[in-house]
């Protein structure tokens, strides 16, 4: 098996959106193309079972 010592990006087409997966030693990271901000997510986090749901979008509020 392929040691995992340095990042890894994949392009995605999520419902028509471009996103770029990074996965290195540390783990996972989901940004919109062109954007430094995304979701993150630790291997331990993963391992443990902590934090594995993806956030909850901010509800709306009824107008």
């Amino acid at each position: 098996m392929t040691k995992l010592d340095k990042p890894l990006r994949r392009e995605l087409d999520i419902d028509g959106k471009a996103y770029t997966l990074t996965v290195d030693p540390d783990g996972l990271k989901l940004t919109e193309k062109g954007r430094r901000n995304g979701v993150e997510l630790r291997w331990s986090a993963l391992a443990s079972g902590d934090d594995v749901a993806a956030p909850t979008p901010p509800a709306t509020l009824p107008q």
